[in-house]
């Protein structure tokens, strides 16, 4: 028995591996991809929040119009960035397509995630688990695009206006603007993933509807926290941060109060 079972341990373990061999393949191939179109995609997508032409000025600027009659953003025609290293460029490169190479493959990996774990779910858990495994990649997605299109873009706008005196000249360092982009993008995609912990804690008995809704004053006060290390320090786009975090703590109240009263249906039914 014990080598059938360890055998059957290390069955699921190959198994494992061989999901983690193809998605991270997925990543290495997509990153390759991107690679080889590193040009477009640093001037179009990275650089992107840095020219009045993108979307986010252009639809605030739209609005402005009709409010005042003047435009609320306009950055410098040109923007650049020093490279102070030797190999900069390169290293840049190099994380923008892995960091490119993992957003495309996220939603691979979480099916491979699915195709692991789903031969052990009942039917009936198999069919729920579907929505919840697509959850994770589309909070996912939507957690990166929040911060691409609205919390970047008002950094940025930040940090090129902002002026103490006429006598500093503004140099940006590309680590620095790499850094950002990717800390606001990746931060958010992470972060956006909080109701699926929500739904993991409440179905497993740790969390429950009423502890969440007794300490929302201080997860508010713990969103602004997070908001205010994933931003740069400026209080706009902070505040844009911490919008759509508490937009998603309130979901996740509601999440975890379905998933609560499935939990004490289930066990009355056990009971009785």
């Amino acid at each position: 028995m014990s080598e059938e079972k360890e055998m059957s341990f290390l069955g699921h373990i190959g198994e494992l591996r061989s999901h983690l061999v193809r998605s991270i393949l997925a990543i290495v191939i997509l990153a390759i991809v991107v690679g080889f179109n590193i040009n477009w995609v640093m001037d179009h997508i990275f650089f992107g929040p840095t020219r009045n032409d993108f979307l986010t000025f252009r639809i605030v600027n739209h609005f402005s119009r009709e409010l005042t009659g003047n435009d609320s953003f306009i950055l410098p025609a040109h923007f650049s960035v020093q490279q102070k290293q030797l190999f900069q460029q390169f290293n840049v490169m190099m994380a923008v397509s892995i960091f490119s190479g993992l957003v495309l493959a996220f939603p691979y990996i979480i099916w491979e995630l699915w195709k692991f774990i789903s031969p052990a779910l009942m039917p009936n858990e198999k069919k729920n688990s579907i929505f919840y495994i697509n959850s994770i990649w589309m909070l996912f997605m939507a957690g990166v695009l929040t911060g691409y299109f609205l919390i970047l873009p008002f950094a940025i706008n930040f940090g090129l206006l902002f002026k103490v005196s006429d006598n500093i000249v503004q140099l940006f360092d590309l680590s620095d603007y790499t850094t950002l982009f990717l800390q606001v993008t990746m931060g958010m995609g992470v972060v956006f993933l909080f109701p699926i912990a929500v739904y993991i804690l409440t179905s497993i008995g740790i969390l429950t509807p009423k502890f969440l809704k007794t300490y929302r004053r201080h997860a508010i006060v713990l969103i602004m926290v997070v908001a205010a290390i994933i931003t740069p320090a400026d209080v706009l786009s902070m505040m844009a941060a911490a919008l759509p975090l508490v937009i998603l703590y309130e979901f996740s109240i509601l999440m975890s109060n379905i998933v609560y009263k499935k939990i004490q249906k289930r066990e009355l039914k056990k009971e009785i």
